[in-house]
């Protein structure tokens, strides 16, 4: 058994690279261009929605208060009638990067954390890279992964959104497991 604290070195790598090739993805390669298409009539939509003054969150349209509500043909008929969405209110104005690039970072560190803390009761010290390579891929690739489907299952997200986001973290969970199996202690 290893010590998470004695792994910190490939978490932080780890992280960084993760951070790096997300970068890559997102900015240099056209991968996620078309994630979210404009909307024809966006400026129409736009000013339909501005003197609603809606809050910042997410929301369902139409929302039923309970399930006796929801089999009532008064919410049946609003289904029908649409539109049917789910809609996330941003505040006005551009948004800070920054906020987000930090939030994406300490995410890639928390995922790392989890991956080592893994590790560390899996093996020893002198594992052989592939083993630790194996393990870190698989826990990794859980948490950069795993939870983008629930999106699609329970909320309509675009299936493609989330099969080009599932390879995103299969590449970081690759990135991940390469960095702590190049850096695995190996003892004297």
């Amino acid at each position: 058994m290893i010590e998470i604290l004695s792994l910190w070195l490939p978490v932080v790598l780890s992280s960084i690279f993760v951070f790096i090739a997300s970068s890559v993805i997102h900015m240099a390669l056209p991968w996620h261009k078309n994630d979210y298409p404009k909307l024809a009539m966006e400026e129409k939509l736009m000013d339909a929605l501005r003197p609603l003054n809606l809050p910042r969150g997410d929301f369902m349209v139409p929302r039923a208060n309970d399930m006796k509500e929801m089999r009532s043909p008064e919410f049946t008929e609003k289904l029908k009638k649409g539109p049917v969405l789910i809609l996330t209110v941003l505040p006005n104005g551009m948004s800070s990067m920054g906020r987000s690039l930090f939030l994406w970072f300490l995410n890639s560190v928390v995922i790392s954390i989890f991956t080592a803390y893994v590790l560390g009761r899996s093996f020893m010290i002198g594992e052989t890279y592939f083993h630790v390579f194996r393990i870190a891929c698989a826990v990794s690739f859980l948490g950069y992964a795993a939870g983008l489907w629930q999106m699609s299952i329970w909320y309509r997200r675009s299936w493609s959104i989330t099969l080009k986001s599932t390879f995103d973290g299969l590449i970081y969970a690759l990135v991940t497991a390469g960095t702590f199996g190049r850096l695995w202690p190996h003892g004297a």
